[in-house]
């Protein structure tokens, strides 16, 4: 098995989602695409998409024992008073997944960021409470 092996495949429609969410017009709030692996078939799946979503809900939202990939549309207060709305990837990765699912999710996340074509990863493993707006704001306003 060579290294440029892609074990999960990304189909066309997960693809077609990021680029219309990437492009989605937003005057305020937080938007979210919530995406998993399908351990079974080897193939990612859509879960949901928010709007206008707050972080906490957000965070309450993604299942404890299970990896997601969350691409976050993220409203960003800049100190200056200008407001962006940059991308962010979310690695969901709670230590209490099972360790098999884990390692498949570690194993898809740079391909998937590429084919998000998101700069920012933001890793969360500790649950909700690694989720905050105050530890993004910490590592995008940095």
């Amino acid at each position: 098995m060579s290294s440029s092996t892609v074990l999960v495949e990304i189909p066309q429609s997960i693809k077609d989602s990021l680029r219309k969410f990437r492009f989605a017009r937003r005057s305020e709030g937080h938007g979210a695409i919530v995406i998993k692996i399908n351990k079974a078939k080897l193939i990612m799946e859509e879960v949901e998409q928010f709007d206008n979503i707050s972080i906490e809900e957000l965070a309450e939202e993604l299942p404890e024992n299970s990896p997601r990939y969350v691409v976050l549309s993220y409203e960003l207060k800049h100190k200056d008073g200008r407001t962006s709305f940059p991308l962010v990837l979310v690695n969901w990765a709670p230590s209490s997944s099972e360790t098999g699912m884990l390692t498949l999710h570690a194993s898809a996340l740079l391909n998937f960021q590429n084919t998000a074509d998101v700069n920012k990863v933001i890793e969360v493993r500790d649950g909700p409470e690694g989720l905050t707006k105050e530890e993004i704001d910490a590592k995008l306003l940095a």
